[in-house]
């Protein structure tokens, strides 16, 4: 959907798809059942909310801006592998050795399908300020996931609320930083809104109840078919070639998330 969208500047994107992710759930956040009051969360829970979105965005965008995209994004998906390690200090869960090897195998699964996309890959130490953004990144999304667990009696509805403001400091780093850009096609305002329902909307409510009330050491293993099935897609509608590392990645993946499973039992 990104790539369908065109040239738009990130935080404008993130600003207009944040913007209708907090719309699609705004109707469900004003018929909670305590009304209002639901908003009167403490403020560790708004700063959380807030924080970790846009936080996690603004960061991504500036390591992209000084690391190539590559490696950038490599560091910055060793987001599920800490958030299965950081796990073990939420109470009541138990790490075993399965979902340490199964996301160390999901890791070098991306490590492997970015590299064979991009031709190989090649850190240097002219990037070091864009790498660090970029672990800073995995830290900064695997904390606000992990965090997230302790607050869980705030409701997924409060999303809605958390994604509204990261549309607005999204809009107000827009204007600071950026040139705003139309959309040229009616397509590339297709993909926008459909980022907006999807990706950017119902993937952070989902991803809000799955740490707050699923198995979270499974979902970190989990997180690193996300890289392989946007690879997918984008083969499926003609963005890109089929190759051996996408096959290869797809199986050290599907094997590390099996892995965890088979630990859970």
């Amino acid at each position: 959907m990104t790539a369908a969208s065109g040239t738009m500047p990130p935080f404008q994107l993130s600003a207009i798809t944040f913007l209708i992710g907090g719309l699609i759930g705004l109707p469900f956040l004003l018929r909670h059942p305590q009304g209002v009051r639901v908003l009167f969360q403490p403020w560790p829970v708004w700063l959380l909310g807030v924080g970790g979105l846009f936080l996690y965005h603004a960061v991504y965008f500036a390591a992209l801006r000084l690391a190539p995209p590559a490696e950038a994004g490599l560091i910055a998906y060793l987001w599920p592998l800490l958030i299965v390690l950081m796990s073990a200090f939420l109470p009541g869960e138990k790490l075993k050795i399965g979902h340490v090897i199964g996301a160390v195998s999901g890791f070098a699964g991306v490590g492997l399908l970015l590299a064979g996309k991009e031709g190989g890959l090649g850190f240097n130490a002219v990037y070091l300020n864009g790498y660090l953004l970029a672990f800073l990144c995995a830290f900064i999304w695997s904390g606000y996931s992990i965090v997230s667990r302790r607050y869980k009696d705030a409701p997924t509805e409060m999303v809605a609320a958390y994604c509204l403001l990261t549309s607005l400091l999204s809009l107000l780093a827009h204007l600071l930083f950026e040139t705003t850009v139309r959309p040229e096609t009616e397509s590339q305002w297709l993909a926008i809104i459909a980022l907006g329902v999807g990706p950017v909307g119902a993937a952070f409510y989902l991803w809000d109840r799955g740490v707050k009330r699923g198995d979270i050491r499974l979902l970190g293993v989990l997180s690193y078919a996300a890289p392989v099935l946007s690879t997918l897609l984008l083969v499926m509608v003609g963005f890109a070639e089929a190759s051996l590392s996408l096959a290869l990645a797809t199986v050290l993946i599907v094997g590390g998330a099996g892995l965890a499973s088979q630990s859970n039992r």
